[in-house]
């Protein structure tokens, strides 16, 4: 989970200022926070589909317009190996990390070259050859 590397913005935050944001901590999402709960996500993908393609001029759209509004979230206490799966089962690259409605962190599909995930990923094979 990458916990100093996770960036939060408020609703009425506009687009240009949350790609600032990822782009100055070389992240592809941004947590939409209001009254220190999440929700909704910005990511890359939101800038790409939802605001270039659709010629919304990003220093007046607001985030609100264009976030994935609740997205789906992740207990602290799950493993890299859920929230990947989690991911894979759903199509996205980030997954909130939440703590009684709070974000606590982001787990991403960079994630997934983490030294931690494949040791999980080779316990998963070898309980899948004793099965």
């Amino acid at each position: 989970m990458e916990q100093k590397k996770f960036l939060t913005a408020p609703p009425e935050a506009t687009v240009r200022d949350a790609a600032r944001l990822m782009a100055d901590k070389n992240v592809g999402a941004v947590m939409v926070v209001e009254n220190e709960h999440l929700v909704g996500i910005f990511t890359e993908r939101d800038a790409v589909f939802r605001v270039i393609a659709q010629g919304r001029d990003a220093s007046a759209t607001p985030l609100r317009d264009v976030m994935t509004a609740a997205p789906k979230t992740l207990d602290p206490g799950k493993s890299y190996g859920h929230a990947l799966l989690l991911m894979q089962e759903n199509g996205f690259r980030h997954v909130p990390v939440i703590e009684n409605g709070r974000p606590i962190g982001i787990i991403s599909s960079r994630n997934a070259m983490d030294p931690d995930l494949e040791e999980f990923a080779s316990e998963a094979r070898r309980r899948e050859h004793y099965r």
